[in-house]
């Protein structure tokens, strides 16, 4: 009995430190950049090993990501960020021209990038984009080779995922109801964990296999968070970044903390599309 009083003589005292107000120096520059951080699922051809089915040549599909980017245009982006290899740069700014000129251009293989990106750049008049992505391998299917121990933990998560694909089955949802669900604060922690966080779970004795593969996941999205601080930027410019939604994750931690970025509200923009 003894102990339970002072566990919550303990917990009482700890309340304030938990209650504190926001501290009155701001942990942001005065400077800070707008960024608009938005997840998509892939609209075409894709390395990942999970793909959305998607016809992105369907006259529907094209009318519907149109519409989202006319509602996400109104964020008025200087700067559009996309998951393309910076070594690409030139090439991308060379066909996202040509999109300027001719709206009507045809892509072989339309992503995302085309389909989206572009045209939010054109709806926006925005001059400058630029790829930031880092390729790096890693075995995010780890537990299929090692004999892990917490397996109930990984087991019961992956019977969850299970729950909420029959709950929100892509092949019923809409273009803009699938993008809500990416942009999603839970969606957005569930994608961090499937992608890595779980893989800390499956090690044996001793050692931390699944770790060091997450790690190396990790370090793919600090590279690319890296490219995105070597883009100038000036305190006037407004970012618009898109990727696939697990890079989205964790770039967000990043430009939440970061004292150079302000995070817009990606949904706010979601929400007006007519």
């Amino acid at each position: 009995m003894k102990k339970i009083i002072t566990a919550i003589i303990l917990l009482c005292s700890l309340q304030p430190v938990f209650a504190q107000p926001p501290l009155a120096v701001s942990t942001k520059f005065d400077t800070a950049i707008a960024v608009l951080n938005m997840g998509s699922f892939h609209m075409g051809f894709t390395s990942d090993a999970n793909k959305t089915e998607f016809d992105e040549h369907n006259a529907e599909n094209v009318r519907q990501v149109h519409a989202i980017a006319k509602a996400i245009a109104e964020f008025k982006p200087t700067v559009i960020l996309v998951e393309r290899q910076p070594s690409y740069n030139t090439a991308l700014q060379n066909e996202y021209n040509a999109y300027l000129k001719n709206p009507k251009m045809k892509f072989e293989h339309p992503s995302e990038i085309q389909l989206l990106a572009y045209e939010i750049g054109r709806l926006s008049n925005t001059q400058r984009i630029y790829g930031v992505d880092y390729k790096e391998g890693y075995n995010y299917m780890i537990g299929r080779n090692i004999k892990y121990k917490d397996t109930t933990t990984v087991k019961g998560y992956m019977r969850m995922l299970d729950s909420l694909d029959k709950q929100y089955p892509e092949d019923k949802m809409t273009v803009l109801d699938h993008l809500k669900m990416a942009n999603h604060p839970q969606y957005l922690d569930m994608l961090m964990n499937i992608n890595a966080d779980i893989l800390t779970h499956i090690s044996t004795e001793g050692k931390a296999e699944g770790a060091e593969e997450a790690a190396k996941f990790y370090h793919r999205n600090l590279v690319m968070y890296s490219n995105i601080n070597q883009v100038e930027l000036k305190k006037e410019d407004r970012v618009f970044i898109l990727m696939g939604a697990t890079h989205t994750a964790f770039f967000n931690m990043w430009l939440q903390r970061s004292p150079k970025y302000k995070v817009v509200n990606v949904l706010d923009y979601l929400n007006k599309v007519k």
